[in-house]
């Protein structure tokens, strides 16, 4: 039978804030990357169609991962009614399926500009097989506890499930994104000096944000 433990729940909040920091200085080092080295970001670029593929980058982290993060954190840190957390969760991971799609457009229509087969790297096949597998996992968990009408203890016998399919495909995405940024400075050829430096400092972010948004998880369950 499942139980609440409401002493926990304290430390999962300042670990929620912590993860808001993580993620936080990942987007804000991301932007310094992205604007000041990398030309700026515009879907619709003609001049400079690096700003096209920076879309990418930007919405496959700020979009997808972090809004997720904070889908999965609200899930049980919000302080609101049951349904209300649930009704978040589930927004919030529709909006980054939402800004993930725009983001997989943007390196499509990247990849056209400049005439580069698609799908060619690892980076890809994880990121494109999480990204399928994130919006069945949305399916999954709509119907099955949104719209379901099945009992509280069928209902309770899949939680496990969705919380372990929720928590492998936080870290697939934070790993095709660390995955994106190596194959992104092998292309560019950087091996040391500031734009190397802040993009690892960046993927290192962002892998702390993803830890604490599981151990938030695991001290509010």
């Amino acid at each position: 039978m499942y139980t609440e433990r409401p002493h926990f729940r304290p430390m999962a909040s300042r670990v929620t804030m912590i993860a808001h920091l993580f993620g936080a200085m990942a987007i804000l080092l991301m932007l310094i990357w992205l604007l000041h080295y990398r030309g700026g970001i515009d879907l619709d670029s003609d001049n400079n169609k690096d700003r096209i593929f920076n879309v990418h980058p930007f919405l496959m982290f700020f979009g997808f991962i972090f809004i997720a993060g904070e889908a999965i954190m609200g899930y049980r840190t919000v302080a609101a009614e049951r349904k209300v957390q649930k009704v978040f969760h589930m927004v919030m991971h529709l909006i980054a399926i939402i800004l993930g799609i725009i983001g997989i457009y943007a390196v499509f229509k990247y990849h056209d500009k400049i005439g580069l087969s698609d799908m060619y790297s690892l980076h890809s096949w994880i990121g494109l097989g999480t990204f399928c597998l994130f919006g069945l996992q949305w399916l999954f968990g709509f119907f099955s506890f949104w719209l379901s009408k099945s009992s509280v203890a069928r209902r309770e016998s899949m939680l496990p499930w969705h919380i372990f399919g929720g928590r492998a495909l936080l870290y697939m995405a934070i790993c095709s994104a660390l995955t994106g940024l190596m194959e992104k400075a092998a292309i560019m050829g950087l091996q040391h000096g500031n734009e190397s430096r802040l993009m690892n400092f960046t993927g290192l972010f962002i892998l702390l944000f993803g830890l604490a948004v599981d151990l938030s998880l695991s001290l509010a369950f």
